[in-house]
This record gives structure tokens, sequence and C-alpha cells, in this order.
């Protein structure tokens, strides 16, 4: 009865609002219960947040040239979707999650469990993490052909689009969830920070939306922190207006593509894109990056570090920090495609960027404690190998830079998860074709052989799983706790997921368990 009470009050609540606000009205369409979690139950809001811009006092192309309503402002609408915990389950938390091609990303990213991952675009509790640490989730919809209605005018004998009005949408969204008082807000009073997260195409739209200056209206700021997922060398050229239906930001540069441009381009390193807004923000926002391994060999991320000037790593700013996922794949899946020429990574890095997550929120909370310092790829350039997509042409000497691998394939640098530290397998390579971006962000994965003479007879060159674990089962297993539990105690790594880890490592059908013998009993082939 109290969850339908408070689902009545939070519909009630979502009245008009004053016309003075960025954000004018929310109108819900559906609010119904989510779910019930260790910290108190949760609904699920659909809703339309209606903005109005003073032209004057935006820079975003085409929108001195849409038309106006009544008060002289130009009107857009989003789709938002709220998942909503009851006010004392709350930990203080506003999480934005900014849709991927409009797919939301959030519980893809931190709720996916280890062997059945959670796909983009589902909302599904998996693990129910974020909703078990009281975050309170913001799905805001920006993509022209993803829902929102954003701005028209005409403009050289056509109808255009002001896409910039997507940045100006998440912006005022998070400000009025935290500030926008009580009328018509389901979280009011419940919020005390802000964070976003974009994944790949997403992450490099937040970068994006720093370096032009939107995170700050009229003195308030929307987003205290910024997790950046597989952003890899990019940003995003939003501030444009496009004929529809998608939008301009939606293409990438690929193997057929590699000198399309808007993508790779300035500022790359996060010490110029501080530098770029230094003055515009009264604080700069807290930022994590986390870099897949294939996002250095297919998504140009080296630039990030480098620049396209200059061969050796640029200072990263003091509110920044960047974590290089040894051997992870740029998207975290285990199905095989039948188009692609192997089997996908197994890599499982939703710990990592659930750790990252937590490190972030601790950052901007109250007394906020730093994160943990960078982990780095140690870098290489390769400039013959295929696999590698190299610098543009018109970045005239940019080099392109890979992780250094070891005998086994895999990277021991960066933040090196147990998988990577103690493997079975090696992590990472590109899958093929190339010119397929599901393949080539899939990643690959390739086991180790179980017995000497087994990988002599296929020219493997990396050591069997006996020659390697001697000990056997409980060899392996002792490795993988040792390399939990000194990610834990750095904090790139949460005590919870750590026993999935080990369990995991115990359960590994790579390995026949010890069995004990009885005494006098002659030993069984494969038994020690």
């Amino acid at each position: 009865m109290k969850s339908r009470l408070r689902v009545a009050a939070i519909a009630a609540a979502l009245a008009a609002l004053p016309a003075t606000a960025a954000i004018t009205e929310l109108k819900v369409s559906s609010t119904q219960p989510y779910g019930e979690f260790a910290r108190g139950k949760y609904v699920r809001i659909e809703a339309e947040a209606q903005g109005a811009l003073d032209p004057a006092a935006e820079s975003i192309p085409g929108l001195a040239q849409a038309p106006r309503n009544a008060q002289g402002r130009v009107e857009y609408r989003v789709p938002v979707t709220l998942l909503v915990p009851e006010k004392r389950a709350s930990n203080g938390a506003l999480l934005v999650d900014v849709p991927n091609r409009g797919r939301p990303i959030s519980h893809g990213l931190y709720n996916s469990p280890r062997v059945r991952s959670i796909a983009v675009g589902s909302l599904d509790q998996g693990t129910g993490f974020l909703e078990e640490r009281g975050f309170t989730v913001a799905v805001v919809q920006w993509e022209l052909g993803e829902g929102p209605q954003l701005p028209a005018f005409e403009g050289g004998g056509r109808k255009l689009y002001a896409e910039g009005v997507g940045f100006a949408a998440l912006r005022d969204v998070a400000i009025f969830l935290r500030d926008g008082g009580k009328t018509g807000n389901p979280v009011a009073r419940t919020i005390d920070r802000t964070l976003a997260v974009g994944y790949s195409q997403t992450a490099r739209l937040l970068k994006s939306f720093v370096v032009n200056g939107f995170n700050e209206r009229g003195g308030k700021t929307a987003f205290d922190g910024l997790h950046l997922i597989q952003a890899a060398g990019g940003v995003m050229p939003l501030l444009d207006a496009g004929p529809g239906p998608g939008s301009v930001a939606a293409v990438t540069p690929g193997h057929r593509n590699p000198e399309h441009r808007g993508v790779h381009e300035a500022p790359f390193t996060w010490g110029e894109v501080m530098a770029s807004v230094a003055g515009k923000y009264r604080k700069a926002p807290h930022v994590v990056v986390s870099n897949a391994y294939n996002d250095y060999l297919g998504g140009r991320a080296s630039l990030v570090r480098t620049g396209p000037g200059s061969k050796d790593d640029q200072p990263i700013p003091g509110n920044v920090r960047i974590y290089d996922i040894s051997g992870s794949p740029h998207i975290n899946g285990r199905a095989r495609n039948p188009d692609c020429g192997e089997g996908p990574g197994q890599l499982d890095w939703a710990p990592a960027a659930r750790a990252q997550l937590v490190a972030l929120d601790a950052w901007v909370a109250k007394g906020g404690k730093a994160p943990p310092a960078s982990r780095l790829f140690t870098l290489e350039a390769r400039p013959a190998d295929p696999e590698v997509f190299q610098a543009p042409a018109y970045l005239a000497g940019a080099v392109v830079k890979v992780p250094v691998k070891d005998r086994d394939g895999n990277a021991q640098s960066g933040l090196v998860l147990p998988d990577v530290a103690v493997p079975i397998a090696s992590h990472g390579a590109m899958n093929t074709p190339l010119t397929t971006m599901a393949c080539r962000q899939a990643g690959t994965y390739r086991p180790f052989a179980l017995k000497a003479d087994e990988r002599k007879a296929k020219n493997d060159d990396r050591l069997s799983l006996e020659e390697r674990y001697p000990g056997g089962i409980n060899e392996y297993v002792t490795k993988v706790r040792m390399a939990a539990n000194a990610l834990v105690a750095e904090r790139l790594l949460l005590p919870e997921d750590a026993t999935v880890i080990l369990h995991a490592a115990a359960e590994n059908p790579a390995f026949t368990p010890t069995r004990p013998r009885a005494r006098g009993a002659t030993p069984q082939p494969g038994v020690r």
C-alpha cells in the first residue's frame, strides 16, 4: 500500500512548472513499480521534459532562426525515464544516463552480472548494483531521430534542426532534478550531487559538452562528475544543424572512412580540455575516463594521452583520472556474432566500471576522497600492424600508439583485472573483419592449451595451463585471490566483485580439481 501511495504522490507532483524555468514542464505518461532492493523500493517513471531556451543566451547554431513562443523562447521536448528510490532509500546521487543511439547504458555498464551481460538498451535490474547503493537514475534522450523534438528552422532552402539543443537538454534536466524546487520534481530535495555516464558515442558527447561550456547555467552546475567509458580518441560535432532524420553526429571514422572529420579533433588531451574551459566554470567537473584495450587499437585512444603533436604523454589534470583496462573489448558482450571471424572477448570489465563509479561518487560528495591514481598502458607505435587504426592524414605527424603485449598477447600494464593478471587465455586482440564495427569492437578470446603436447602440436608458443600452473586449480585460485585482493586494497575493485571473481576461478572448468587419493591406491591418469 505504501508503494502505491508513493507512486500516486509522484504522479500528482508532476504538474506544470513556472514558465521562467529552463524546464517548463515534466509530463508523465506512466508510473509503475520497478523493484525492491536492500535500500528500499524503486518506481519507474516515463516522462517528457519540455524546455524553453533564450536564443540570446545560448551558443547553439540555428537556435536564433527557430520559432519562438510568446515569451520569446525556443521550445524543445525530450523523453526522460526515471528510476526513483523512496526518499529514505536515496544515497543523494543523481546519475544521468546519456543514451547511446537512443539506448540506455547505465544498467548494461554497472548492473551486468559476470556471465550474462546486460545489453546496452536494457534497463533490466541485473545485479541491482545501482539500486542497492541508492542511486537515482535519469535516462535523458538527446539525439535527433531517437525521440527528442528539437527546434527546426528553414536554412538554405531546406528544413534543418538545431541539434546542439541536445547539450542544453542534458544540462537543463540535470539542473532541474537537483535544484528545480519541489513543484513538479519527483526527486525534489533528495539530490545533493549529480553524475553523468556516457558510453562510446555518448562518452564523446560528454567530453564535448564540457568543452562547449554547457556544464553550468545561471550559476548552477549540471554535473559534478563525469564517467566516460570507451570514448577512445574522440569528441562529438553536435554543435551543428542537420536535416535529419538522423543526427549529424551519427557517423564515426573507421577502416572504411579513416579520414572522416569531426570525431578525432582538438582538444585531444584532458589538459587541453581543462585549459579550454578555464574561466567558463566556477568549478570544473571531476572526470573519470575508462578505456578499453581495443579502443587503442581501433579508436586512436592514445591521442587523448599524447595529443596529435607529440609522442609523449601530456600531464593529466588533477581533476581527471584515466584507467586503461587491460584486455577489455569495447563491447562487454559474450554472444558469438556469425559475421565475425572469431568469438568475442570474454573479459568482464563491469567490475572496473563499478569501482570507478563508486570512487567518482565519493570524489564529488561532501568532503570528497580522491580516487586511485590513473592506471595507464605502456605504449608503443606499431605502424605496420594491420590491426591498428593509424592516425588520419589530416593530423600530419600524429602517431597512434598501442599497448605493449607480453608473449601471451596480453598487456600487463594499466588496470589489470585478475582474468589478465592470472590468465588462462589471450585477451583483447581485434576481431575480423576490421571493416565491420561490431566485430572490431567485440575483441577476442584465445584460450591456452591444457597440456604442453597439445600446444606444441598446434605450434602455440604460449605456455599451457599445466606448465603455467603446475599446482593445478589450487595454484590458479591462490593467484587469482592475491590479484583480486591487491585491487581491492587499491580501491580499483569492490570487495563483492572480488568474491564473484574468486568463485568463478574456483569453478573454472578449464582445470581438473585435485581429488584426494585413498592410501595405497594406484594413481589414475589426470589425477594428481
